[in-house]
Formats: C-alpha cells, structure tokens, sequence
C-alpha cells in the first residue's frame, strides 16, 4: 500500500541552512518552528527561494482560563509530536525526555495543570514528567 506524501504531515529539516541559523533567536525566545503545512495566519511563515520551508509561532502569555491553556497546550503537543514524527506516547524513554525537555523550553509548564496534560500525553506519569524536569534542571 502506498501513501499520499500530500496526506501527510510535512516534517521539519532542521539541517535547512535558514533554519540552522535562527535556532539560535527561537530557543531565546520560546518561539516554536512549526510545519509548512501547520502554519496559521498567526504564525510567520519562513519562506525560502518561494516555498514556505516553515514557520514560526511566537509564544504567547498563559492563558488565563483552563480551557484555553489546555487548547494551546495541545496545540503544542500536536506540533511536537508532528516535529518528532510520532505520537508522543509512542515514543522510547529518551525521546519522551527530550519532548519533555523542549516543552519546556517553549514554555507549555507556564499552563495550570501542564504537568498532568503532558503527562497523560506522554502515556507516563506526573511524577515521572516532574523528574524529567528536575533531570534536565539538575
């Protein structure tokens, strides 16, 4: 059976010389790359010789009700289990920690109850997301 490129989510080349070189600038500023194909009007597109390579979504302050932090923090799970190419609970224990350690890094533990949403994302345990945390901390 074949599959429809088109009907898949587009990956991100990290290793793009234009993305390469804002890496910098996004890890400073909790910004997070996002999928050609994820990119919403919100977003700034990163267009490279006329083709939208990326792009890139600027953080925003917490949400102040639940339910909308619970909305942008699933969008930020959707979008790094889009950029890791799985399902977050389907991912070996290293890669679980690094989810852990870039969700960080692009803010997702400012949300009330972000611990317990990564956690059941991750198919792991609060406890186990604290560590995580508290590894990449130490």
């Amino acid at each position: 059976m074949t599959t429809d490129p088109a009907a898949e989510p587009a990956l991100i080349d990290h290793a793009h010389p234009l993305l390469a070189a804002l890496a910098p600038l996004l890890s400073r500023t909790n910004a997070v790359l996002i999928a050609p194909d994820r990119v919403t009007e919100s977003d700034v597109p990163l267009l490279w010789e006329g083709e939208t390579i990326a792009g890139v979504r600027l953080p925003g302050l917490p949400a102040e009700s639940p339910v909308e932090a619970v909305g942008d923090l699933g969008r930020l799970l959707e979008d790094l289990a889009t950029e890791l190419g799985a399902p977050l609970c389907d991912l070996p224990r290293p890669q679980k920690q690094r989810a852990v350690r870039l969700l960080e890094e692009r803010g997702a533990f400012t949300y009330r109850k972000s611990a317990e949403t990564v956690a059941e994302a991750l198919k792991v345990s609060r406890f186990t997301v604290y560590n995580y945390l508290n590894r990449d901390r130490g």
